[in-house]
């Protein structure tokens, strides 16, 4: 994962949930959050995108590629994680981890993949 400090942690988090709320990606109800997050990590492919959007960013091509999906599936796994905020597009078709990802890698997943 990127080194930064403990400010630009902070302020990238900052910034994150403030663009999550002006989109409503946000969901007012925590409970509903947390439940869709949890339907979203179950999938191993969507646990194992993540893992690699923790090492570096990657292209929708490189992802579909990577993980051996059809554009269909790519774009299902790829919305889920972007809809739960656990990663985030970068212009047309660059994702990356966002902190909510960042923290389950660290907190559940183990280091390395």
């Amino acid at each position: 994962m990127i080194d930064m400090t403990d400010d630009d942690l902070m302020k990238r988090r900052e910034e994150m949930y403030e663009k999550a709320k002006k989109e409503g990606k946000l969901k007012e109800n925590p409970t509903e959050d947390h439940k869709a997050g949890l339907r979203t990590l179950q999938n191993p492919v969507r646990r194992n995108i993540l893992k690699h959007l923790g090492e570096k960013k990657m292209s929708f091509d490189e992802l579909k590629n990577e993980f051996n999906l059809n554009d269909i599936q790519a774009k299902l796994h790829l919305d889920m994680l972007v809809d739960t905020l656990y990663i985030g597009k970068e212009g047309d078709s660059t994702y990356v981890i966002t902190p909510r990802g960042e923290a389950f890698l660290e907190n559940v997943e183990p280091k390395h993949l």
